[in-house]
């Protein structure tokens, strides 16, 4: 039994088969690019603020992407050894980038967890609690300390790495260090648009249970929609299309478009799910 999630036994053998025949994270591998609508976004960023409510875009598409999944709970799954299980909890993993004295970056990577009593606001004020708890050079979380013990010992990280994956691998790697592992995670997501780049379709990591990773960038003039006076945010997505069918992951990317195009929906406990649309025909996929 994993710490982190359980056994999803009753899917169908097509299913089931499916991580066998892909043993690997970077075999399942699926890229799209959301574009969303970046005048929404930033006019109910700055409505907040004008109420002295801080929001940021990450807190804003967190939000969204968290309670879409509760709408869809596969997009919550993730494979190991060729098996199919669904986590016990949601978190996410994302980078934040630091100074050193001397100006060079240096980054660390921050994980926080999310509970279905959450809202936008709480989400946003629990990355903020993270980021101001790294900030500053002097500053670092368990997984800095880990990463720098590892490497103080000639040839420990090599072996540290290869255990932790082979533990991993049979469900025996301890809590602990999923808690402190970046790449234990539901959702991975980078901001590349904070340092004014473009978006990228950054891989889903072997190691760890990543099966999501987005990635934000600068926002541009909706070339695509024809309207250049309006701007869109690219986000690059890389799915491990195991965890669910394209049918399903189809369906969750409609409901995260209708929480970015409509974030006052996010004010509420997550809980609080809209009423059930009705069943739509199966159709070939």
């Amino acid at each position: 039994m994993r710490s982190d999630g359980k056994r999803v036994t009753d899917i169908p053998p097509l299913v089931a088969a499916i991580p066998y025949i892909m043993p690997k994270r970077y075999d399942a591998q699926n890229t799209i690019t959301e574009n969303i609508d970046e005048e929404i976004l930033k006019n109910y960023i700055r409505a907040k603020r004008r109420q002295g409510v801080h929001l940021s875009h990450m807190s804003v598409i967190i939000a969204a992407y968290y309670k879409a999944v509760l709408c869809h709970p596969k997009l919550n799954y993730f494979i190991m050894n060729s098996k199919i299980y669904e986590r016990n909890h949601f978190c996410v993993s994302f980078v934040l980038l630091k100074k050193r004295a001397d100006g060079t970056p240096n980054e660390t990577t921050l994980k926080i967890y999310l509970t279905k009593d959450d809202t936008v606001f709480t989400v946003s004020g629990k990355i903020q609690n993270a980021i101001d708890a790294n900030t500053g050079e002097q500053k670092s979380n368990s997984t800095d300390h880990f990463a720098r013990f590892m490497f103080s010992v000639p040839g420990l990280p090599k072996f540290v790495v290869w255990s932790a994956y082979h533990l991993d691998k049979h469900g025996l790697l301890p809590k602990k260090i999923i808690d402190l592992s970046p790449f234990h995670t539901s959702l991975f997501i980078t901001n590349l648009a904070s340092i004014k780049t473009s978006y990228i379709h950054h891989h889903c990591y072997e190691f760890g249970t990543t099966s999501v990773f987005i990635c934000m960038g600068k926002p541009v003039p909706d070339y695509m929609g024809g309207d250049l006076t309006r701007k869109i945010m690219p986000l690059g997505v890389v799915m491990d299309e195991r965890i669910c069918t394209g049918y399903e992951y189809a369906q969750f990317c409609m409901t995260l478009r209708k929480y970015l195009r409509q974030p006052e929906m996010l004010e509420t406990p997550f809980s609080i799910l809209p009423a059930a649309e009705p069943e739509r025909e199966e159709v070939p996929v």
